[in-house]
């Protein structure tokens, strides 16, 4: 009896990444869905919403990347994209703003948003 010796392909585990004020760009421009969540340690509908969006990332991974910006440490993007309330989503395609939320929505609403994209 012949065992194959050919690897396994390794499982595909996303996880939310940090963006800054220096690396939204070129993170943004990156082909795909990417939903970036504005945020603040201090924000508690933030945190509250912070596990669900792990959630979303491992599930969707291969389809969308999520990022988070603590807008705190990154006030020039967060002017930019004239965000006045956390948690704030924004959804990119292809380097272009195309969808957004503004709150701590349910997990099947921002799944629903993504899936118009991805």
């Amino acid at each position: 009896m012949r065992i194959s010796s050919s690897p396994v392909a390794p499982a595909i585990v996303a996880k939310p990444f940090a963006l800054t004020d220096a690396t939204f760009d070129a993170e943004i421009t990156k082909s795909g869905v990417i939903l970036v969540d504005f945020w603040a340690a201090w924000c508690g509908p933030c945190l509250r919403i912070a596990p669900v969006l792990e959630q979303i990332a491992a599930d969707m991974a291969g389809r969308v990347r999520i990022g988070k910006l603590n807008v705190d440490e990154n006030p020039r993007t967060a002017a930019r994209f004239q965000v006045m309330s956390i948690p704030t989503m924004l959804v990119f395609k292809d380097g272009r703003l195309v969808d957004g939320i503004v709150g701590a929505y349910p997990r099947a609403e921002i799944e629903a948003v993504l899936r118009r994209w991805a």
